[in-house]
């Protein structure tokens, strides 16, 4: 046999991994996973006991296509789940700060033609029986305990996963337009009819590029009923899709269809897909869902093409992608100054860039074109949760116009009930309001439609240790750097449920476990508040010089620095702050009547004044 092609196996504890078949075994039993998943767990065990950087590990399981970071933590998360591993426990996958991972658990080759079934002692395997038994029942409850993660939808809700459309222009530059394509598939038959159809997350469905699995198979590890696969080739201003929906159950082939339309005609191609998927699921479409298809007007072509980029660019969710996005969404714009979608991802761009710290846009020239964004997109299209949505992040955010902000929020979730952004950030709003149990909610709604969202289980974190139950905040936090071990906000809120507890040793170790570059001026002002909590008052002044030496001539730390002066008593300076956070209309004031750090100040009276002057005075 030529060893260069000889099979070989992988063993640690009770499972097997079969690089030939891409199958992993427990107990001889297989274990389903999604075929980017198996092929993750392959280069960890390969290269077992040593650290495989992120990048590396992206490269090699997604060769030649962008993926978000967020897809690789998913697959790490998911692979935890499959080898019984708990929120604490990382007894086969080590997680290496903002580095990578490494499979830490011996790991066994084993050469086809070696004793491949080693015989254990009865009781031993029952042993080993029991703990997997009980390790796996453990991880579920961890990850079901205060939230929901429905596998499928309400009972007699259709399910549908629209897997990756294949690229078949030879040219993996064009990936961003296949992918495209399938995340605008995904959201047209999301707000389909989300009471009567759901649609797997475009994370999900992802980690079916170039399977070889057949539709009976994703079915069951989905959980869903449809499935819709497809290919698109483009050449010059044309386009052709080939698609076709089957039944999972019995892998039977419903529909099949191939289109050849110009590009500029593409959301009319997507709406007739929509149309068709509906009539061939019995999907009883209301009026106004039948009237938005049938609408579908030509497009610019290239216009198109910038809002795929803008999409593309916004979702990397860094100051230079929202950056690139105002600038491909604004190109888009000059070209089709009627294409509301466009104005609506402007109105997010801006939204979001307007709430962290940069030198290109200022805060009060963001959020008001944020603003005038989101309402022209809305003039075009009343129907986009999106714009209703950011419009309600701004008036709620910048302008404190609480009954205004409300009104977007109930309308994007009337549109679409499983838009997580918008439970995420009505969450906040009944947050500022001191309504707890309420902003739980919301949260939970959030993580049930985006279960594996980082910063939606993070802020759950900061709602429950502000609303003094630091022990779910914990729990929430650990979760969340399970899914990223590097999460900058999931640390930080971490060590505030440490600090409302009164540990602050646990506190302390986590904040000076980060790394000041990475963390910026808040992880300095936590570690201030920290000390001062802590009653070490030379260290808390120190690291508070440190903060106001490095802040030179920024105007958005009037929270934090209002924040470090309260845990040290000093109200004067604390209250200075505060009014110039006030006039700079800092996001973070919202939270006002809620932060902890100004318990201290709440029998003061500026202190009810600055919350009428914010409307939040009940």
């Amino acid at each position: 046999m030529n060893p260069r092609t000889a099979k070989h196996f992988f063993e640690f504890g009770r499972f097997r991994v079969d690089p030939a078949e891409k199958v992993l075994l427990a107990d001889g039993q297989p274990v389903s996973l999604t075929p980017k998943a198996f092929e993750t767990l392959l280069a960890l065990v390969e290269n077992s006991g040593h650290i495989l950087e992120k990048d590396e590990l992206l490269k090699r399981v997604w060769p030649n296509t962008f993926v978000e970071e967020g897809t690789l933590v998913q697959n790490i998360a998911t692979l935890r789940k499959a080898l019984g591993e708990g929120p604490d426990q990382s007894s086969y996958i080590e997680t290496v700060p903002r580095r990578g991972y490494r499979f830490s658990a011996a790991v066994e080759r084993i050469e086809a033609g070696a004793v491949l079934e080693k015989p254990q002692p009865v009781v031993r395997r029952r042993v080993i029986a029991l703990v997997a038994t009980g390790a796996v029942l453990f991880a579920a409850g961890w990850l079901v305990r205060e939230r929901v993660w429905p596998r499928n939808g309400p009972q007699g809700k259709t399910v549908l996963a629209v897997l990756p459309f294949v690229n078949l222009s030879g040219d993996p530059g064009e990936d961003y337009f296949s992918n495209g394509l399938t995340e605008e598939m995904i959201t047209q038959l999301g707000a389909l009819e989300p009471a009567r159809l759901g649609v797997i997350a475009r994370t999900s469905a992802m980690q079916y590029k170039d399977t070889k699995k057949d539709a009976r198979q994703i079915g069951r590890e989905l959980g869903v009923d449809y499935i819709m696969e497809g290919s698109v080739r483009r050449e010059g201003g044309r386009v052709r899709i080939t698609a076709q929906l089957i039944q999972t159950k019995d892998q039977t082939h419903l529909w099949a269809r191939t289109y050849d339309r110009n590009l500029r005609d593409i959301l009319s191609l997507q709406s007739d897909v929509a149309g068709a998927i509906a009539r061939e699921i019995a999907l009883r479409l209301t009026p106004a869902s039948s009237a938005r298809l049938a609408s579908a007007a030509p497009l610019d072509a290239q216009a198109y093409e910038l809002y795929l980029k803008g999409r593309y660019s916004w979702n990397k969710r860094t100051k230079a992608g929202f950056l690139q996005a105002i600038d491909y969404f604004n190109q888009a714009i000059a070209r089709a100054p009627n294409y509301a979608k466009a104005h609506a991802g402007l109105a997010d761009a801006y939204a979001l860039l307007g709430s962290v710290p940069n030198a290109e846009i200022s805060r009060s020239e963001a959020m008001p074109r944020a603003k005038a964004s989101a309402l022209r997109a809305l003039e075009l299209d009343d129907s986009l949760a999106e714009a209703h949505t950011s419009l309600a992040f701004v008036l709620m955010q910048y302008e404190w116009d609480w009954p205004g902000a409300e009104r977007e929020f109930r309308r994007a979730l009337q549109l679409n009930p499983n838009y997580a952004t918008a439970h995420q950030w009505y969450g906040l709003w009944f947050m500022a309001h001191g309504r707890f149990d309420e902003a739980l909610e919301e949260e939970r709604l959030a993580q049930a439609a985006d279960p594996l969202s980082t910063i939606i289980e993070t802020d759950t974190c900061q709602f429950l240790a502000y609303a003094g139950r630091e022990d779910g905040a914990i729990r929430h936090a650990q979760r969340a750097l399970v899914l990223d071990p590097g999460f900058s906000l999931a640390h930080l809120y971490l060590a505030e449920a440490y600090d409302g507890k009164q540990n602050y040793p646990a506190a302390l170790a986590e904040l000076q476990g980060l790394d000041p570059k990475d963390e910026g001026t808040w992880g300095i002002s936590m570690l201030s508040r920290t000390y001062a909590l802590a009653g070490q008052r030379d260290k808390a002044e120190a690291t508070l010089q440190t903060l106001l030496d490095s802040a030179g001539q920024r105007d958005d730390l009037g929270m934090v620095l209002a924040q470090d002066y309260a845990a040290l008593g000093k109200q004067e300076p604390a209250f200075a702050w505060l009014e110039k956070a006030y006039r700079n209309h800092e996001g973070g004031l919202i939270l006002l009547g809620v932060l902890p750090a100004f318990r201290p100040l709440r029998s003061d009276p500026r202190f009810g004044n600055l919350m009428r002057a914010m409307r939040l005075e009940k």
